[in-house]
């Protein structure tokens, strides 16, 4: 995941798609990033002009609750290589601040410098009392992210090892990872019965696609995923071989399952569809919706998502929404305004389903 923020970098996040390679705007601030805890193996700052000593360290504190156990952040600046005074004052900053955040500087090498974050709290546990950045409370939650500001504490690694335990890939993506037990959420039957089976749902349902609606002739690399739950439909198009990255959107109105997503080797982000998305116009060739309008039209109008997703949307792109049919007269008059070509389809179970698919085309504007 590349993120920029919104100054003269944004221009990069275009380049970066238009690539086929994932990315988002996105700023170490004054919130916390919408990432879960432990999301990342590696945390990359090139050319970074990110003061992270400032402010007790708020910010790679940041970068130390995004980090996986045992992950590395790889910083290339100028404080890593350049002599002059005031450059290596910084350095020694940086090496105080890492030191008491017990990350262990494994390489400095030229203009890069990486440090090893611990896989347990044993460390944080034996430093002096009243070293600063303190530990976070017991009752923070790192996995809370939306319009949450930073905090200059030390985000606690879990006790029980999860989410350091992951499987190497392909495995990791097939396999319920640990950390699905802890997120909250209101599950009916075993959870590992539920990941299980959303993963046997959307890898029928993206066959059946392929074989009835030709999935592999669309020109696909970024997509999105609107209302992601674990991962089930970015998981099925690798499983079917599709050469695409998919966002993993996990919406503010349901469970947070953003730390499944990331287990599973996966990538995503927390949103609330009433806002607009942090991304470049025109930058996904596919936005998938299922079961979103249905949960969000209580919240938030749904013109207003359509017009969000035609802004995200290339030309030439492709939309499927699977709802109930209760919305679907409404999104198709909404589709049809905005030049989108609009088809209303039965699902697998036939026409007395109380679900309907709708595909749309947005073709390119003639003149």
């Amino acid at each position: 995941m590349s993120i920029a923020p919104k100054d003269v970098h944004e221009n990069q996040i275009q380049f970066a798609l238009e690539r086929g390679a994932p990315a988002m705007v996105a700023a170490f601030a004054t919130r916390r990033l919408p990432y879960p805890s432990q999301a990342f193996d590696l945390i990359h700052c090139s050319r970074c002009r990110i003061n992270w000593t400032r402010d007790d360290g708020i910010l790679l504190l940041e970068v130390n609750r995004m980090l996986r156990a045992g992950g590395y952040f790889a910083w290339a600046a100028q404080p890593v290589y350049k002599h002059e005074e005031a450059q290596e004052e910084h350095w020694k900053e940086m090496l105080d601040l890492t030191t008491r955040l017990c990350w262990e500087l494994v390489k400095k090498e030229g203009y890069i410098a990486i440090w090893k974050k611990p896989t347990n709290n044993s460390c944080y546990l034996n430093r002096e009392a009243g070293t600063i950045p303190p530990l976070c409370d017991p009752d923070d939650n790192p996995d809370n992210v939306w319009y949450v500001d930073l905090k200059a504490c030390i985000t606690r690694l879990p006790e029980n090892g999860y989410g350091a335990n992951v499987s190497l890939w392909p495995e990791r993506l097939r396999t319920s990872p640990d950390r699905l037990q802890s997120i909250q959420l209101d599950a009916f039957i075993a959870r590992k019965e539920l990941f299980k089976a959303e993963s046997k749902y959307w890898n029928e349902i993206i066959e059946s696609y392929v074989r009835a609606l030709h999935w592999k002739k669309m020109k696909l690399r970024n997509v999105l995923d609107m209302r992601a739950g674990f991962g089930g439909f970015a998981a099925a198009l690798i499983e079917q071989k599709f050469d695409c990255w998919v966002m993993n959107v996990v919406p503010v109105s349901g469970f947070n399952t953003l730390p499944v997503i990331y287990d599973r080797g996966l990538i995503g982000v927390m949103h609330d569809w009433c806002e607009p998305f942090d991304t470049y116009p025109r930058t996904y060739d596919l936005l998938h919706a299922a079961g979103l309008f249905s949960v969000e039209s209580k919240r938030c109008n749904m013109s207003t998502i359509m017009l969000e997703m035609d802004r995200m949307l290339r030309p030439g792109g492709h939309v499927y929404i699977r709802d109930s049919i209760d919305v679907m007269d409404e999104l198709q008059e909404i589709g049809k305004a905005m030049g989108w070509h609009v088809t209303l389809r039965e699902t697998a179970e036939g026409p007395h389903a109380s679900y309907r698919i709708l595909t749309a085309d947005k073709r390119l504007l003639h003149a």
